[in-house]
């Protein structure tokens, strides 16, 4: 019996680890080559992970919910006539765009973490970083990981517990915890896993490391319909079947927008405490999946037409909704956009999208009345609520830069003379 290791390949742009979502074999079932063993979720989307030789199942290493680290065994194969696998090269991609990495080499995390000393905190360089920037000392903070690992969700206990004498030494039992929820007959718990745990993840850290400030105004969108009908009753005309919502107005008005307020088209680097201002246009998308909310991103936003942004929207879209995002898809993000549509409600306060610093939310196009002209008329209105940094946007910036998209929306033929 030939046995292949094969080993988590690396998950791109400095993803180190993801969640086990779900297994796609078990032991004992044979394998083509290609076919999906598992999926696996990092910060970035839920990526799938085929085979990279047909064989049978010997062992599967890792449960659903477990933390699996790039270069860490995965599964062993049994593959008929061929030699023991321990060269170079044999890794697949976990998805159509992220590089493989070579399957020779022992986890490097896993090394680390056995030929560590016992007072070596373990712990990914994330929740480290968390921690500094928190001035807390992760060798005082009991970890609920494996093999005592320090924890994101440790952190933050620490973080709510107060002090960190509070927690200095103490057993995981003993640090503070949210009082337990009792379940009754009729009740169902649901682990928090996959997106849905990454999206809470990422939600606290933005809320803890970033101040929050919103602004909030209306659009008068009237002009925006009209304009949007007649594009779309010429693209019919000539035969092209792109339809244009709204969105691709939107990102032309923001874009627009962020020229003239550079310091909103940016990442905050929280260790080197620096605005990094970013000179492309990535705009993201927040998009609603059967398994939560994931923000893809359009890559140079401002390099492509109303139309072309039409199908790259739709495109992002679906395969968003279907799990078919690439890495490539997922990152790079400058600034983004979320809306509901029609059920965007009145106005929200939507959480930034960590380590942007800002983030625009759409909400209901909807016909209510306004004044125009000392005249009470009906027209079509919408608000936008922006979320900011308050570390360094301040109120005047994300005041005037929702002004300056609201400009574009409702004289929406400004929009030309910005793409020109």
């Amino acid at each position: 019996m030939a046995t292949f290791e094969f080993k988590l390949p690396d998950l791109g742009e400095g993803v180190m680890e993801g969640e086990l979502v779900k297994w796609h074999v078990k032991e004992g079932d044979v394998v083509k080559e290609d076919q999906v063993l598992a999926e696996v979720m990092t910060d970035k989307a839920t990526v799938t992970v085929p085979s990279p030789k047909a064989g049978r199942v010997l062992k599967t290493h890792g449960k659903e919910g477990d933390m699996a680290k790039v270069h860490q065994l995965l599964v062993t194969l049994d593959i008929e006539g061929a030699a023991p696998a321990q060269a170079a090269g044999h890794g697949a991609p976990a998805a159509p765009s992220a590089p493989v990495a070579a399957q020779a080499a022992a986890p490097a995390a896993q090394v680390a973490a056995s030929s560590a000393p016992a007072s070596k905190v373990l712990a990914t360089p994330v929740t480290r970083r968390m921690a500094r920037e928190h001035g807390l000392d992760l060798a005082t903070i009991s970890g609920s990981g494996p093999q005592g690992r320090v924890t994101k969700a440790d952190v933050v206990a620490a973080l709510e517990g107060g002090s960190q004498k509070n927690v200095v030494s103490a057993p995981a039992q003993a640090r503070p915890a949210a009082p337990a929820v009792s379940t009754g007959r009729a009740d169902e718990r649901i682990p928090l896993r996959g997106l849905r745990k990454k999206i809470a993840e990422k939600m606290v850290r933005s809320k803890f490391t970033m101040p929050h400030f919103a602004f909030v105004e209306e659009v008068d969108a009237t002009d925006l319909v009209a304009l949007r009908a007649r594009l779309n009753a010429q693209l019919a005309a000539t035969g092209d079947t792109t339809k244009l919502n709204y969105l691709p107005f939107i990102i032309k008005a923001t874009i627009a927008a962020l020229k003239k307020f550079p310091h909103l088209n940016a990442n905050f680097d929280e260790a080197a405490q620096e605005l990094v201002v970013r000179g492309e246009y990535n705009i993201g998308m927040a998009v609603a999946t059967p398994d939560g909310l994931t923000v893809a991103v359009v890559k140079d936003a401002d390099r492509l037409t109303l139309a072309e942004l039409a199908r790259e929207t739709a495109r992002l879209g679906a395969a968003a909704r279907e799990r078919k995002l690439k890495m490539e898809d997922l990152s790079g993000g400058t600034f983004t956009i979320t809306s509901l549509g029609q059920s965007g409600g009145l106005f929200a306060t939507p959480i930034i999208n960590h380590p942007e610093v800002g983030i625009m939310g759409v909400h209901k196009l909807k016909k209510r009345p306004a004044v125009k002209d000392d005249q009470i008329v009906i027209r079509d209105m919408m608000n936008l609520s922006l979320s900011c940094d308050h570390r360094v946007i301040d109120g005047s910036v994300a005041a005037d830069f929702v002004y300056e998209v609201i400009k574009y929306l409702e004289k929406p033929d400004l929009l030309f003379l910005a793409m020109a």
